[in-house]
């Protein structure tokens, strides 16, 4: 099928499947085809679609091996996008434990959360933050959330699952022009896209907890979605085994300087990677560092649990949250020491918490600027970054 291959990979990939499809299954008759959308994008566009053809002679040159471009098994949208999201305010929200985990977007002075409980039955929201059109995305495989802007030139894009796979990591389909786009670049790869990069936007993992005592106002993504899901439960039990298997192999093999699913943070500034074990941060509680010449502040502070370790996501194991920020301030470099309830500033001795936001003293109210960084394994940060620098 030039060049694009689907592939059944073992036990493992049968058993998700199984779990989506059946999940998929209820509520299937609201599940929209290709090109079909509720949310505020342009009109589709009469273009060859690389959703039923991906090595379309008609496409500039893709951006990835098409050999390595694998069916996940659901079919385009059968893991539904959320493209009229509803939300209540964190200090209503009755139904999330207090250190479930969840995405933290702050973009032109507002402040959203998505829960991981939602999000992994959904994986893409399509939704306007600030006035500023964005796609909210996590791919569990990966354990990957990042947020773009949808607004590309005089494109309103707003996005769909494949049901495509690329080094395990979602790969996103644009209902425009129905060009795909691996989660983790942002970069349409294939189809008449090919080459289009879109606007990544700082985004986060935090505790429900620490995000409601930070933004008790702010909005929260609701499981009112038009779709039966047993939110809360984890299809993907013990999936962050360090070196667990995978479901597809990276393109171009495994990386031996780290086990496979081990977690890092990676951070790409301009030309250069970087990817941080997770649990050298969690270690140190602050980690300084220069990467292409950016000051960048890492830090750790425990009340986060893991979506990928029990048979519910309440009940994963305490892996902690990770906040990395510009420590620049108003042409200051601050430096950072962990205290009992978050981080203090050396400087005028300020507290700080994770979300980078200063809560007593001389700073208080200001706000660090976060850094865009990825908080995901090991086999998707170097298959997508391979001359990748590791932080020991």
């Amino acid at each position: 099928m030039l060049g694009y291959v689907i592939r059944r990979v073992g036990l493992a990939l049968v058993v998700v499947v199984i779990v989506l499809l059946g999940a998929c299954s209820v509520g299937a008759d609201v599940t929209r085809l290709p090109g079909e959308s509720a949310s505020s994008g342009s009109a589709g566009e009469d273009v060859p679609s690389a959703l039923g053809d991906p090595g379309n002679p008609a496409f500039p040159n893709p951006l990835i091996d098409l050999d390595h471009l694998v069916s996940g098994g659901p079919p385009p949208d059968g893991i539904p996008p959320i493209d009229n999201p509803k939300f209540q305010p964190a200090d209503e929200v009755a139904w999330l434990a207090d250190q479930e985990p969840l995405l933290s977007l702050t973009l032109g002075g507002e402040t959203r959360g998505y829960p991981l409980q939602v999000m992994t039955w959904h994986e893409i929201v399509n939704d306007t933050v600030g006035g500023v059109p964005v796609a909210v995305t996590y791919c569990p495989l990966c354990n990957s959330g990042v947020a773009f802007e949808r607004r590309n030139g005089d494109r309103l894009l707003d996005f769909g699952t494949s049901g495509m796979l690329y080094a395990d990591n979602l790969v996103m389909y644009d209902r425009q022009t129905e060009s795909l786009w691996p989660q983790l670049t942002g970069q349409a790869s294939v189809g008449v896209l090919t080459g289009t990069q879109l606007k990544a936007i700082p985004i986060g993992v935090v505790g429900f907890e620490q995000f409601r005592v930070a933004h008790p106002e702010a909005l929260v993504l609701t499981r009112d979605t038009g779709h039966g899901r047993p939110y809360g439960r984890n299809p993907y039990i013990g999936y962050d085994d360090p070196a667990g298997d995978l479901m597809v192999e990276p393109p171009k093999g495994r990386d031996p300087r780290l086990p496979v699913k081990e977690r890092v943070i990676g951070i790409q500034v301009r030309d250069k990677a970087l990817a941080i074990p997770r649990d050298t941060v969690a270690a140190r509680a602050v980690l300084a560092l220069t990467l292409a010449g950016q000051d960048i502040v890492i830090w750790h502070r425990p009340g986060q649990r893991s979506a990928l370790d029990d048979a519910t996501i309440a009940g994963g194991r305490d892996i902690g949250t990770i906040g990395v920020f510009d420590p620049r301030l108003e042409g200051q470099r601050l430096s950072f020491v962990a205290q009992v309830t978050g981080f203090r500033d050396t400087q005028t001795g300020s507290s700080w918490n994770v979300l980078g936001e200063a809560t007593g003293g001389a700073l208080k109210g200001h706000r660090l600027r976060p850094i865009t960084h990825l908080d995901t394994f090991w086999f998707v940060w170097v298959a997508f970054q391979p001359n990748t620098t590791l932080h020991r």
